[in-house]
């Protein structure tokens, strides 16, 4: 986690909505290796000899998101949750325009294969992606839980700093969230 306080985060976050462009500096060297980290697991869960690094994907959404307006972060876990969710899009962009997305070799797996520690096979992003937004759509705070730990590889404990819940509300919705991402990818995956 980073060691800075939330609030010279906080602050770092609104002098670079405001234009200050140091300030855009100094807040990637205090976020960057939790970035890395994030980076690292999503790639992961990715097929072996996937050409994008982990690197690479960090400068990817970094470079995404300073090219946007300034959004306004409200604070560390927000700011990491768009970050996921930036990698999530290169990624799934970056699967589709291979055309391999939806062709999964013969190696489909649910997502409670994927979650599982030390596998390192790769899911359908897309069929995971499309029911992430699905999920978005209804319950926000169950996509970001989903994005840090399933992406992100945050433990319960961590997920529930990043979002400020109770480790009991995370647990409790992680396990509902899961249930119903194997469910949706199952049924997208007979259609």
């Amino acid at each position: 986690m980073v060691s800075s306080s939330s609030q010279g985060l906080r602050e770092l976050l609104a002098k670079w909505r405001a234009g200050d462009e140091s300030a855009q500096e100094r807040l990637l060297s205090l976020v960057y290796e939790e970035l890395r980290r994030i980076a690292h697991h999503y790639l992961r869960k990715e097929r072996p000899g996937h050409t994008l690094q982990t690197t690479a994907l960090v400068h990817e959404a970094y470079l995404r998101m300073t090219k946007e307006e300034p959004r306004h972060f409200e604070n560390r876990a927000h700011f990491l949750a768009i970050s996921a969710h930036l990698m999530r899009q290169i990624l799934v962009e970056y699967a589709r325009s291979r055309g391999t997305a939806k062709r999964d070799g013969g190696r489909r797996i649910t997502l409670e294969d994927a979650v599982s520690l030390g596998k390192n096979r790769g899911v359908d992003l897309a069929a995971l992606d499309d029911a992430l937004n699905g999920l978005a759509r209804v319950d926000a705070r169950q996509s970001q839980i989903v994005e840090l730990r399933f992406f992100g590889g945050l433990s319960i404990e961590e997920t529930a700093e990043v979002l400020d819940m109770s480790p009991s509300t995370v647990k409790r919705q992680w396990e509902r969230t899961r249930l119903w991402l194997h469910h949706e990818m199952s049924r997208n995956a007979h259609t």
